[in-house]
Parts: structure tokens; C-alpha cells; sequence
């Protein structure tokens, strides 16, 4: 299947596939970061499986334009979802497509975890399915503090993302792109979290916690550690996400 590309918001540039027969059923996969953006095996499972995919690149980040969290990402993803009804092209063929949702479904992994977990809270977001997500920027594990990671990406990924230490420190404050300082206004029921017990980037009791804080239903690995956002398309854990997602 050949990815197709679009822009959106005239900054964010996403890679988007089409299913195969109609639908009206859209997933949007929420990134982490840093990472290299390929997620083909996703975007060809979910598109086989009935959904319109979106892989968008946060603002400021690869080909994308902006600064990184000059604005917090979850917006970026509430901008597509703004769009998609709107119409969009394909940048290569010029042709135009024009969604109106019947469902919408954020898959938010790492960094993402934030996107999917705070865009939840907008009516037009049907279920997020958070894998190792970020809770809590003021509970970072050994493995990676915030100082040595905003080191690592200048340092291992240059200018993929354009990033200031004053918009990174914003992180460190705790109130931006923190879902623990808008616990209150999430709804648990809307979000299911996988997560695994080995994981030393994103520590799992914290996400455990906030799980129970707002009545998210969690499945815990006994192995894997960080990277385990392919795993959701493994049949067993496929059948429980898909028994989640269209429960009403």
C-alpha cells in the first residue's frame, strides 16, 4: 500500500492511508518523540481494518513547520481533527478527499500519550488507546530526565526538531502538556492504557495511579519494556482494544 501525504493547518504535514472500502471511521496516531516517524505497519493494519489513518508530525518537528512545543501538541491533533471535514489533498495527485467522522480514535504512544490523553477531553474524540504513555512530566524516570533528553535530541536528531530550551522547560513546570494537572477533566472512560511492568523510560506505577485516579481500564505486560506500540496489533491484545473501542 503507498502512503499518501497531506498538509494540514498549512504546518502540519501528516502521512495518511485510505481503507479500502468506504468508511467514515478515522484514526489519528499520536507520535513519541524523539523518534524516526515510521509507523507504515499501523497505518497499512488499521486501513486494511476498515479506518481512514492520519500519522501527523507535531509542529516543529521533521517536516513539519513551527517551533516544537511552541504550542502544546494535543492542539496540533485537535487542528486535524478541525480539518478533516473541512477537505484535504493528497500532495502528490492533488486529489481531494473530505471525511465527516463517524468515530474518531487517537492511538498516543510515549510523548504522545499527553496528545491523546488531553484531547480526550474534546466531545468530537470517540476512545484514545494510550501505550507507555507520559502522565506526569514532574514523575521522570532514571532512564531519562528531562535535562539529558533535551540534550539528546539536539545532540542525536539536530534540526528534526526545532526546539528551545525555553519552550522544553515548560515541561518541567508541570502544567504544560501535563495530563495529572487536568485530572479532573478527564474522562477515564474514553481511554484504555497498555502498558509494561519492564518499562524504565515511562515507569508504570505512576500511570497505574492515574489509571485508578480516573477510571481508565489498563492492561499490564509482564514483559516488553518501553517500546511496545506494535504489540496493539498482535491478535490478542487487537481483540481487547477492539472490544474497548466499540463498547458505547
Amino acid at each position: 500500500m503507498h502512503i499518501l501525504r497531506t498538509r494540514f493547518k498549512k504546518d502540519i504535514v501528516a502521512e495518511f492511508l485510505p481503507p479500502k472500502k468506504k468508511s467514515s471511521k478515522v484514526i489519528i496516531i499520536c507520535d513519541g518523540m524523539p523518534t524516526v516517524p515510521s509507523k507504515k505497519p499501523l497505518l497499512e493494519f488499521f486501513a486494511k481494518k476498515g479506518y481512514w489513518v492520519f500519522h501527523p508530525r507535531y509542529r516543529g518537528s521533521w517536516e513539519s513547520g513551527g517551533r516544537f512545543l511552541e504550542v502544546s501538541p494535543e492542539k496540533d491533533i485537535l487542528d486535524i481533527i478541525s480539518e478533516i471535514p473541512r477537505g484535504f489533498k493528497d500532495l502528490w495527485t492533488g486529489k481531494r478527499y473530505k471525511i465527516k467522522p463517524s468515530a474518531i480514535y487517537l492511538i498516543a504512544s510515549s510523548f504522545g500519550g499527553p496528545a491523546g490523553i488531553l484531547a480526550s477531553r474534546d466531545p468530537r474524540v470517540t476512545k484514545v488507546i494510550a501505550v507507555s504513555p507520559v502522565v506526569d512530566w514532574l514523575a521522570p524516570s532514571k532512564a531519562e530526565p528531562l535535562p539529558f533528553l533535551f540534550k539528546y535530541i539536539k545532540e542525536a536528531f539536530g534540526e528534526s526538531y526545532r526546539l528551545s530550551k525555553r519552550n522544553w522547560q515548560k515541561l518541567e513546570r508541570g502544567a504544560f502538556y501535563n495530563p495529572v494537572s487536568q485530572i479532573s477533566r478527564i474522562d477515564g472512560a474514553t481511554l484504555f492504557i497498555l502498558h509494561a511492568k519492564a518499562d524504565s523510560t515511562v515507569l508504570w506505577r505512576p500511570v497505574r495511579k492515574f489509571a485508578r485516579e480516573v477510571g481508565a481500564e489498563m492492561l499490564t505486560l509482564k514483559k516488553g519494556g518501553h517500546r511496545i506500540l506494535f504489540s496493539i496489533i498482535q491478535p490478542k491484545i487487537y481483540r481487547r482494544i477492539k472490544r474497548f473501542i466499540t463498547r458505547k
